[in-house]
């Protein structure tokens, strides 16, 4: 088990971690180009757990963390999706 002050090895990049990796920065290329940053988006697992062995397992599944933001991006970032979902009607 790992001591409580540190935290459990990070898993290696697997097929489902790459393409979260891959979505997020897929997404904030878009954003940039409607002038629209969110500088927290991460990709996030959940902290794999051990084999008996003591190795950590791949994680299962990724998560694109999109963060917070103040309130004129979340402005903006409405109004952008209002834009785009009115040209597709």
């Amino acid at each position: 088990m790992t001591p409580p002050s540190q935290k459990p090895p990070l898993p290696r990049r697997t097929a489902k971690i790459q393409e979260a990796v891959d979505a997020r920065d897929t997404l904030a290329a878009a954003l940039s180009s409607a002038g629209i940053q969110l500088p927290a988006m991460d990709v996030r697992t959940p902290w794999p757990e051990t084999e008996d062995c003591g190795t950590a397992r791949p994680a299962r599944y990724a998560l694109v963390h999109l963060g917070v933001c103040s309130a004129p991006v979340a402005h903006a970032l409405a109004a952008v999706i209002r834009s785009g979902a009115a040209g597709g009607r």
